[in-house]
């Protein structure tokens, strides 16, 4: 059984900064990669970073210089700094977790506000 453990959501002003954290954790489970997606009430789930089990990361462009995606001690655990928030960054971010099998696993969820 793979379970999550997503934390760091919360309100924002635009500008600020917060830090969303995921560990995720099961009965023989290698990861080969952890993603942070988003996804907007009305709109299609983005992919907003990823981090391999080398430590190679991706952005997508939206983020590109604001958001830093990173691993703990091992690729079972990921953050992901977000600063210069944005009122259209403002999503429930979704923690995913792909293991060398090619099987995804997704976390809950953590919602993220940006409001003055």
């Amino acid at each position: 059984q793979v379970q999550f453990v997503e934390s760091g959501g919360g309100v924002a002003q635009p500008g600020g900064s917060l830090r969303l954290s995921c560990t995720v954790s099961g009965t023989a489970f290698d990861v080969y990669a952890m993603y942070w997606y988003r996804q907007a009430s009305g709109k299609e789930r983005e992919l907003v970073a990823s981090v391999t089990h080398t430590g190679t990361t991706d952005y997508a462009d939206s983020v590109k210089g604001r958001f830093t995606i990173s691993r703990g001690n091992n690729i079972n655990t990921v953050y992901l700094q977000m600063n210069g928030l944005k009122p259209e960054d403002a999503s429930i971010y979704l923690c995913m977790a792909h293991e060398f099998s090619g099987r995804n696993y997704w976390g809950q969820g953590t919602r993220v506000a940006v409001s003055s």
